[in-house]
């Protein structure tokens, strides 16, 4: 493991704040506290986070505004709260976040979540980081960790990003939901595509209000998906 490795636990309840930390230096990485959402932003501005731990019930600025001040920074946001509501779940996904898991929670899957997402985030920077990946008007740099469409910047989470990534590895390549699910995922595809459809559809709506004129990401109905050839 890393201590270099730092997470923000975004959280006001003390007692919750400090299981969350817990769970974070057993798995061998750095947490730190943040009580309120503000509190968040002021962490934020301070240093470089491997990953953001974000509950949605906070005193003032609530988590989905903290959320949405993260979009686009490419650092993941797990959300861990007590909201379980269905709609919930897919407005925290679509605004941006790369998981959710609700309260009450057990620490060993919290622990094996930070890992998974973390793995799966570094292994996709580490497959892209030499890379400039064009495709038309696409351009992604890997080590910039920033799209382009048509020499304008595009403001992506971590996810969506995964997904832009394997798509121009191989332009011309229809991926399936498994593929991208097991790939982006890093975990075994059972069929619910749920998460891959939420996940897309954001990224279309974002390419499209880059640039509306084109479809930038074809469905090729029965199999997956591909870039527009």
């Amino acid at each position: 493991m890393n201590k270099d490795i730092h997470i923000l636990v975004v959280e006001d309840d003390a007692d919750i704040s400090s299981l969350l930390c817990n769970v974070i230096r057993r798995a061998g990485y750095t947490p730190q506290p943040a009580f309120s959402g503000t509190e968040a932003l002021l962490q934020l501005e301070r240093r470089t986070w491997e990953m953001v731990l974000l509950d949605l019930m906070l005193p003032g600025m609530t988590g989905e505004q903290v959320l949405e001040k993260l979009n686009g920074t490419g650092v993941p946001v797990m959300i861990v709260s007590a909201k379980n509501e269905s709609q919930t779940k897919v407005a925290a996904l679509r605004g941006g976040a790369d998981d959710f898991i609700t309260k009450p929670f057990d620490v060993e899957e919290v622990s094996a979540r930070i890992e998974s997402l973390l793995r799966r985030y570094s292994r996709t920077a580490q497959q892209i980081q030499p890379k400039v990946l064009r495709h038309k008007g696409l351009e992604l740099d890997g080590e910039a960790k920033s799209v382009k469409v048509n020499g304008e910047g595009l403001a992506l989470t971590a996810r969506e990003y995964e997904i832009m990534a394997l798509l121009l590895s191989s332009p011309q390549k229809v991926f399936t939901k498994a593929n991208l699910y097991e790939s982006v995922w890093g975990e075994s595809f059972y069929g619910d595509d749920n998460t891959i459809n939420v996940h897309m559809s954001h990224l279309r709506g974002k390419l499209a209000k880059a640039a509306p004129d084109v479809e930038w990401i074809e469905t090729v109905w029965g199999i997956g998906y591909r870039l527009q050839p």
